[in-house]
Parts: structure tokens; C-alpha cells; sequence
């Protein structure tokens, strides 16, 4: 009798074993495939997290926690639990850290991934002498050079000298005129500035 309950007693085990293992897998490609499915790295220290941006917040072995959480105009986010944070402003990786320090009120030892799975914040505005004016939706830091680039190079007319870019900094809007040719030829590296969030660029004629 004794060991016909000892024999019980393993394969129960081994059954909560397998369940256990098979469960952990199947969580570890949903995480996977929603990685795959992210236009942000997971856990990114350089995209900056805006209003619109749509993000996924895992936590490991708490699925009921687990949620796809749009980022509200006033840069909130809301989860259960810990019900509002501030993720504006914020890098996935920052905001991973936060949500640790809030979740372990609840949950020992959390293991949080943050996810943008679609980046709507970052959004770059150019217009003037280019062949594709228009909204461009950035991921993460791109410079001057990349973007006219990426918006298919200057028209015949362009005055490469005099590119105008159109910055909100606290809540007060800053000029900025910059000579292309010289950030292509190296000779001012500085005129090849990194965009923001929101900059709009002109290419005048």
C-alpha cells in the first residue's frame, strides 16, 4: 500500500512536472511572437515612449496581468493592480524598471518585458523641396541625413544650405537653420542634428 501511494505520489509529480514545462514553453513563444510582431526592440533603452504609441507589458507566469495597453494623451498607461503610471517620456527599459518597483508590491519577484508594438508617437514632418513630403513614423533616433534619405533626396530646387528645422521645447517653438552640405561633407558634423519627436523639417528653394 505504501508504495502503491509512493508511486502516486511521482507520478502526480511528474504529471505537474510536464504541465508546468509545457505551459512555461507555450508562454515563452506567445512572448516570442509578439516580439516578432513589435515595431520597438523589446526592452529598448533608446526609443522614447509617447502619446498614441501601443504597448504590450508581459509579465512572466501572470497572464492575467499581461495586457496591451494603449499610451493616453496625457502619457498614461493603466494596469491592473497598480492602476495608472506615467509612460511618457520614458524608454521601454525605464519603464520596465518602474514596473518592477511597482509590481513587486504584489508579486515577489516580477519579470516584466515592455513591447511598442506600434509607434505612433514618433513622428517626423517634412516639407519644402523633396521629393516625399509628407508624415514620416520613426522608431528610433535618425539623424538629418537619414531622414532626407528616407524621404527620397532633395528636388533640383533645394537650397541644401538653408534646411529650416522647427523644434517644440518646452512648450516654446525653436528655429534651427542647417547646411546640409556641410553636414554631408563632415566639414560641421554638428549640422547633422538628431531628430525629435514632432520636429518639422523645410527645404526651402
Amino acid at each position: 500500500m505504501k508504495k502503491l501511494i509512493f508511486w502516486g505520489m511521482i507520478g502526480i509529480g511528474m504529471v505537474f512536472m510536464y504541465y508546468s514545462y509545457a505551459h512555461a514553453q507555450t508562454e515563452k513563444e506567445a512572448v516570442l511572437k509578439k516580439q516578432a510582431q513589435a515595431e520597438v526592440v523589446a526592452d529598448s533603452d533608446t526609443y522614447i515612449i509617447g502619446s498614441e504609441d501601443i504597448l504590450y507589458i508581459h509579465i512572466w507566469k501572470e497572464e492575467h496581468l499581461s495586457k496591451t495597453v494603449p499610451v493616453r494623451r496625457d502619457g498614461m498607461i493603466s494596469l491592473p493592480l497598480i492602476d495608472e503610471i506615467k509612460a511618457q517620456g520614458l524608454t521601454p527599459l525605464q519603464l520596465k524598471e518602474l514596473l518592477n518597483q511597482r509590481f513587486k508590491e504584489f508579486i515577489g519577484d516580477p519579470s516584466i518585458t515592455v513591447m511598442v508594438m506600434e509607434a505612433n508617437s514618433f513622428k517626423i514632418y517634412i516639407s519644402g523641396q523633396i521629393r516625399n513630403p509628407g508624415v514620416i513614423r520613426l522608431r528610433s533616433e535618425t539623424s538629418l541625413i537619414q531622414i532626407i534619405s528616407m524621404a527620397g533626396g532633395f528636388t533640383d530646387w533645394a537650397n541644401q544650405k538653408k534646411i529650416l528645422i522647427i523644434r517644440k521645447e518646452d512648450g516654446k517653438e525653436k528655429r534651427i537653420t542647417v547646411n546640409y552640405k556641410k553636414a554631408v561633407t563632415g566639414e560641421d558634423p554638428n549640422s547633422n542634428i538628431i531628430l525629435k519627436a514632432g520636429d518639422t523639417i523645410i527645404v526651402p528653394d
